[in-house]
């Protein structure tokens, strides 16, 4: 039963603002995520954030078999940002399942798992396997990681590629929502996200990363051992909130903003934009708080100027 509390002049009660959001059927208690590759399995902060505060957690990049990712350096800050080139290290499905997702389970917020792969059969064989697993709210499929040599980022060159591998993905994965994440690095963004969703998603994601480099000039060699990074951080917010803002003016399905966010105000604007969601990324580096802070101060938002439902907000953007 949703609690009230006083009115300004005393005795009629004002009930909160509704702060839940839908995404393919699924119910999120509000829009703030944590973003993939910055969060790490979800239950390491659980000492450091409530995260039975927030809407949900995706979790880093799940290939089929452990990958031990690129060798470092590979994390450089940059000006407003960082560079990063992981390289998808992870434990592997079969792990994620019998050792962190039944702790994560316990705590009340949904869990999407972030899917990687080198071709499309891997996706194809982590979708099914992680098709059976409860406790998963929902896939979001990694077809955007510019630090890999080959995989994801292949599927995000030509729509038509990005299509196929959404469509098989969804047929590996009937039971679950299928989410794709987006890359900037592309010339048109909407054609990506129309090719998903013809092919069957049930949202998309974006923006993941930009492609970056940064060098040390006094030995010549790059920062990143892998050359090349993704760029994050609040440097790229007005490219990543363009995008989600054409996207959602392109697709109906549900759009989920990620880049640069880091306050409130960021993610107000996201909802404005037109996204129905929200994930954090970078700013857990340096504030592991920063998701329960934005779902609590959207909240404050909410009920400083009179909106009901935050659903209210989404695609209010006045032009």
């Amino acid at each position: 039963m949703a609690r009230s509390t006083e009115g300004a002049r005393g005795k009629t009660p004002v009930r909160p603002p509704h702060m839940a959001v839908e995404i393919a059927g699924v119910r999120f208690k509000n829009p703030v995520l944590t973003a993939s590759g910055t969060f790490a399995y979800g239950i390491e902060f659980a000492h450091l954030v409530d995260l039975n505060a927030i809407g949900g957690v995706v979790v880093k990049g799940i290939s089929m078999k452990p990958i031990r990712g690129n060798p470092p350096p590979r994390i450089y800050e940059t000006a407003s940002g960082m560079l990063n080139a992981i390289g998808w290290q992870n434990i592997g499905a079969a792990e994620f399942v019998a050792k962190k997702l039944p702790a994560l389970r316990k705590y009340d917020t949904r869990v999407v798992v972030n899917v990687v792969g080198f071709s499309l059969e891997d996706y194809l064989e982590v979708t099914r396997f992680l098709n059976d697993c409860p406790g998963i709210a929902a896939l979001e499929l990694n077809i955007s990681c510019p630090n890999v040599q080959q995989g994801g980022f292949h599927f995000n060159k030509d729509p038509r590629d990005a299509f196929r591998v959404t469509s098989k993905a969804k047929q590996a994965s009937p039971r679950l929502p299928l989410w794709v994440k987006l890359s900037p690095n592309v010339t048109d963004i909407g054609e990506f996200a129309r090719a998903c969703e013809e092919a069957g998603a049930d949202a998309i994601s974006l923006i993941n990363t930009l492609v970056g480099m940064a060098i040390d000039t006094e030995t010549r060699r790059p920062r990143l051992r892998y050359v090349t990074g993704g760029l994050s951080g609040p440097a790229i917010k007005p490219v990543a909130l363009r995008m989600v803002w054409e996207a959602c003016r392109i697709v109906k399905i549900p759009v989920i903003g990620i880049g640069g966010i880091a306050t409130t105000a960021d993610a107000l604007e996201f909802l404005i934009a037109g996204a129905r969601a929200v994930q954090i990324g970078t700013a857990n580096f340096y504030n592991p708080a920063v998701s329960q802070q934005v779902a609590a101060g959207l909240e404050e938002y909410c009920r400083c100027h009179r909106i009901a439902d935050i659903n209210e907000l989404v695609g209010s953007l006045r032009t």
